[in-house]
């Protein structure tokens, strides 16, 4: 045979090689993307959530990226406030409730009778921010003493000179979350002694927006709500600073973080279903919830707990997978 009918062969056998190589590869690589592919979780179901509409704006945006990635399951997340999304989440009908205080006793005591088992875990700190209007220019710090003075049960304060002589012959209006929100009981309890005990005469509601709207368009106005809800509308409204005998003291990052804006700082709840945690979709929500804590305080207004903290959480709720 010659010299250049061997080289042919040569040729032949190496294009032959090389295109198995190459087909070889490609279907490493088809086998590669199809395992990838299959491994990825496909997850569907609903994942409902009620409570605390401080609480909201962290669980809607974790509701809202986690569907970025499983856009099957569906995440509808109310605001009943914390007391009425208790009532809910205590016979069974939600998986999870946003809370802005603890459960209660008797609140314990029906989930027992209904068979709920259920884990708390905390999720960010909150400061209950003291707002007026914008165009207040008369004050910007108030004692506990006088907060107390203008929202005690049976207080007649009804003008803003009966506060201090050198507050000006105006009207005051008072805006307040509703009786069965969470940011309610904590500031009668720390601001009034009692949980629940306060004036009647005030607008009250569970939706944060209302009162936002509320109090910028009243000039006389004093209110109440979650921190959250004061830097997502601060360009609307005037914010308090808080004397509880330290001197006067606003609510940030910081002052939230450290308690130093006392008494008026606390900590943020969800409570899961502990049986609701064997479904998957359920187990992988909370999952990212706390692995991102920090990041979805921070996208709700609020200041992130140590890392620990979500860390012992998700140890938590992984017993019950």
């Amino acid at each position: 045979m010659g010299k250049y009918k061997i080289l042919i062969i040569l040729m032949i056998f190496s294009v032959f090689f090389l295109t198995i190589a190459c087909g070889s590869d490609e279907n490493l690589s088809s086998n590669s993307n199809t395992m990838s592919s299959s491994n990825k979780l496909e997850l569907t179901g609903t994942i409902e959530i009620d409570g605390s509409s401080t609480v909201f704006p962290i669980s809607v945006a974790a509701a809202e990226i986690f569907r970025e990635e499983y856009s099957k399951v569906q995440i509808p997340v109310g605001i009943s406030g914390t007391g009425g999304g208790m009532k809910r989440f205590v016979i069974g009908e939600t998986t999870i409730t946003n809370a802005s205080r603890t459960i209660r006793d008797k609140e314990v005591e029906i989930a027992k009778e209904n068979g709920i088992e259920f884990t708390e875990l905390a999720v960010a700190f909150d400061g209950l921010s003291v707002i007026v209007n914008k165009n207040n220019d008369w004050v910007d710090c108030l004692t506990t003493a006088e907060l107390n003075l203008i929202w005690d049960q049976g207080s007649t304060i009804n003008n803003w000179n009966q506060i201090r002589p050198s507050f000006p012959d105006k009207e005051i209006s008072l805006y307040g979350p509703g009786t069965d929100s969470g940011t309610f009981d904590y500031f009668t309890e720390v601001i009034n002694g009692q949980e629940g005990k306060t004036r009647a005469d005030f607008t009250p509601s569970e939706d944060d927006n209302v009162l936002v709207m509320g109090v910028s368009g009243d000039l006389g106005s004093l209110g109440y709500f979650g921190y959250a809800y004061y830097v997502q509308n601060k360009d609307k409204l005037g914010l308090l600073s808080v004397d509880s005998g330290s001197g006067c003291i606003g609510p940030s990052d910081e002052t939230i973080n450290n308690s130093s804006y006392s008494p008026l700082s606390r900590p943020l709840f969800i409570y899961v279903n502990n049986s609701e945690v064997k479904r998957e979709e359920v187990f992988e929500f909370i999952k990212f919830y706390l692995e991102n804590g920090a990041m979805l305080a921070g996208e709700g207004g609020y200041v992130a707990l140590p890392q620990n903290m979500y860390s012992d959480g998700l140890k938590e709720i992984s017993k019950y997978r």
